[in-house]
C-alpha cells in the first residue's frame, strides 16, 4: 500500500474533512451526516459542456459527481444523487474503474477534471489526483463545492486544486438552517472563501484556448424572494475579497418535486428579482463573471437516471 492510500484510510478512520466534524470511522461504518463510508460512491462521471465557458471550453470538462452531500438543501437541483438516505442514483465503483473512466475522457480531449459536491470526499479527491499524476495525467483540477468547506481541508488541497468553483448560498443563518440544515453555513462559507482567495487571488489564468487553469470563481444561485440576501452576499465579497473576483450569478433555480408546494421555493425567480441583483452587482463594481438568461431554468435540469445526465445541453 503506497503512502497516498495510507493517508486516505487514516483520514477516513476519524472523519472530520467537512464542517460537520462527525469523527466517525468511515472505513467501517456510514453513520456520519453524509452517510458515506470509504467507498467511491458516484452519481456520474461524464463530459459536461454546461459549466461556465471558461471552465467547459470547447472540449468540455470531465466531471466526477459524488453522491450524497454534506448539505441537504431542500431544493437541491441534483436531488437524485445528493440525498444521504435512499439516494436514487448511485454507482459504487472500484477505484480502478473511476481512474479508467476519467482517463477515457482525458484521452478524448478533456483538459479539465471537476469534482462536484466534493466536501465530504476530500480524501477520495486527493487519492484520484495523485494517482492520475502518477500515470502522467496532469489536467486542470476544479473543486466545485457548495461552499460548506473546512479551512483545514482546503489547505490540504493547496497545490493540488487549480480552480476553486464554490457556491456562496446564504448570508443569513436562519435561511441556511431552514433550507440546508446548516445554521453555521454563512460563517463557514466566508472562512472558506477567504482561504480560497488566499490561495488563488482574484485573477484567472487561462491557457491558449481560453480555458481556466488557475483561479477562483464564486457561484451564487438567486432564490425566490431572497434578493436582499443575494445583495448582502455580493456586498461581503466586494468588501472582504475583491470586486475583481469572477462571479457566476445564476438565474437557473427551478422547484424540484420536493418543494413544488413550498410557499417560497415552489416558484421560479422573477425577472425583476434577478435583474435587481444584477444591478447591485454592477453598482458594486464587479467587472468579471457571467449572468444568465431567465430561460436557463429550463436548460439546467439534469437527469442522473440517464447515462449522460446533461445530454440535452
Amino acid at each position: 500500500m503506497n503512502i497516498h492510500f495510507k493517508e486516505f484510510f487514516i483520514e477516513l478512520a476519524d472523519c472530520s474533512c467537512c464542517p460537520r466534524n462527525c469523527h466517525v470511522d468511515r472505513t467501517k461504518i456510514n453513520s456520519g451526516f453524509c452517510k458515506s463510508d470509504a467507498s467511491f460512491k458516484i452519481g456520474s462521471i461524464c463530459n459536461h459542456h454546461g459549466e461556465e465557458p471558461i471552465i467547459s471550453g470547447k472540449n468540455g470538462i470531465c466531471n466526477v459527481f459524488f453522491s450524497h452531500c454534506n448539505l441537504q438543501c431542500v431544493y437541491c437541483q441534483n436531488i437524485q444523487i445528493s440525498k444521504n438516505v435512499q439516494t436514487e442514483v448511485e454507482y459504487k465503483l472500484s477505484f480502478n474503474e473511476i481512474i479508467s473512466q476519467i482517463c477515457h475522457w482525458l484521452d478524448k480531449g478533456c483538459e479539465t477534471v471537476g469534482f462536484v459536491s466534493p466536501s465530504h470526499c476530500i480524501p477520495h479527491i486527493k487519492l484520484i489526483i495523485h494517482t492520475l499524476n502518477e500515470k502522467n495525467y496532469y489536467p486542470t483540477f476544479v473543486y466545485n463545492s457548495n461552499g460548506y468547506d473546512k479551512v483545514e481541508s482546503l489547505k490540504s488541497l493547496e497545490g493540488l486544486i487549480d480552480v476553486y468553483l464554490p457556491d456562496f448560498k446564504y448570508y443569513n443563518s436562519k435561511t441556511a438552517k431552514q433550507f440546508s440544515d446548516a445554521n453555521n453555513y454563512p460563517d463557514i462559507a466566508k472562512d472558506a472563501l477567504l482561504e480560497m482567495y488566499r490561495q488563488k487571488g482574484s485573477s484567472i489564468i487561462k491557457n491558449n484556448d481560453g480555458v481556466a487553469v488557475m483561479g477562483l470563481i464564486i457561484r451564487h444561485l438567486v432564490l425566490p424572494e431572497h434578493t436582499s440576501e443575494s445583495i448582502q452576499i455580493l456586498n461581503w465579497i466586494a468588501n472582504n475579497l475583491s470586486t475583481k473576483v469572477h462571479i457566476s450569478l445564476m438565474s437557473q433555480y427551478y422547484p424540484t418535486e420536493k418543494v413544488q408546494n413550498h410557499p417560497i421555493l415552489g416558484k421560479r425567480v422573477e425577472r425583476e428579482e434577478y435583474d435587481s441583483v444584477v444591478e447591485a452587482m454592477d453598482k458594486l463594481g464587479f467587472t468579471n463573471g457571467w449572468i444568465q438568461e431567465m430561460q436557463s431554468a429550463d436548460n439546467y435540469q439534469p437527469n442522473f437516471l440517464k447515462a449522460h445526465p446533461f445530454e440535452y445541453l
